[in-house]
């Protein structure tokens, strides 16, 4: 069993806590893979949570708070934390999560060295395999809104690689650069006016907590919409399509279990999703006159009426 000295410290995200699946479904994820391996909170391990509350700024003092107390292990929650932490300390083990893109935490993915290590959601593949299910629940599509915030060098990257990709499925990539939130409803009316029938957003710490504002504006011009996250569709989007985030979180407890036991971090590979997750909203469908491809449907993990 786990030694009741172990103590695991649980930095907080960029997530709005308005915006599903929220932190608290995240962090109870966490808490099941804890339990499945033999921990149980308050008997032989200690959790303390630390949440920005939707302000990244936060981050820096809060990852240093934690370096402070000298924790056995920091987990993250994406990217602008796990940067936090690994500014804040270079000797407590570091275990992120839901990071897109995580060359700038690590060496290399196979050899991660340092105290860094974690589970990438390996955006950039997804991007494309986004591009390729709203071609398929609009064949006649050929201009799509990107929205995605430019001062995300992760996000710019991202839409790079699915512009790069666009021509091979006969589609057109309108780029959407939201700064702020009053950006959206300029955005959105500029990406009809070029005859857009289909958006795809790359939520992260800007747009998440816009979610529900961006799928409203997304139904009144008739926008098919689609992100990574099942949150995106839950909340009225068409579609969403990525890894699914409460295992990916069930995951990040495997990486603290085997540092608890010794394992050093820059030895352990950064893990690569093994779940992903279709989720089709079928009400959002009939509000846009859609009818969806049968196998669009079949293959669907979940279709939300």
């Amino acid at each position: 069993m786990p030694s009741t000295a172990n103590r695991a410290k649980f930095l907080g995200s960029a997530f709005s806590p308005r915006a599903p699946p929220g932190p608290s479904l995240l962090v109870d994820a966490f808490r099941q893979g804890l339990r499945e391996l033999g921990y149980v909170e308050g008997q032989n391990i200690a959790i303390e949570y630390r949440f920005d509350e939707g302000r990244s700024e936060r981050l820096p003092d809060l990852a240093a708070e934690l370096a402070r107390l000298k924790v056995d292990v920091i987990v993250t929650v994406n990217t602008a934390a796990s940067q936090a932490a690994s500014k804040a300390t270079s000797t407590i083990p570091i275990v992120f999560t839901y990071v897109a893109d995580p060359t700038p935490l690590v060496a290399s993915l196979a050899h991660p060295g340092g105290n860094t290590t974690g589970l990438t959601t390996l955006a950039a593949e997804l991007g494309v395999k986004r591009l390729e299910l709203i071609k398929e629940a609009l064949p006649g599509v050929s201009r799509i809104g990107y929205m995605w915030d430019p001062s995300n060098a992760t996000a710019t990257r991202l839409f790079k690689e699915a512009e790069r990709a666009s021509p091979q499925l006969g589609i057109q990539l309108l780029p959407l650069q939201i700064h702020k939130p009053d950006d959206l409803p300029t955005a959105l009316q500029g990406a009809v006016a070029r005859r857009a029938s289909g958006l795809i957003v790359w939520e992260d710490a800007l747009l998440l907590p816009l979610r529900q504002r961006i799928v409203e504006l997304a139904i009144s011009h008739r926008l098919a919409a689609a992100s990574q996250s099942r949150g995106f569709a839950e909340a009225g989007g068409l579609l969403s399509y990525g890894p699914s985030l409460l295992g990916h979180f069930r995951r990040a407890a495997v990486y603290v279990d085997k540092i608890l036991k010794g394992a050093k971090p820059g030895e352990l590979p950064v893990e690569q999703p093994t779940e992903f997750e279709l989720v089709v909203n079928m009400k959002t469908a009939r509000a846009l006159g859609l009818r969806l491809p049968p196998a669009l449907l079949a293959g669907a993990d979940a279709i939300l009426e």
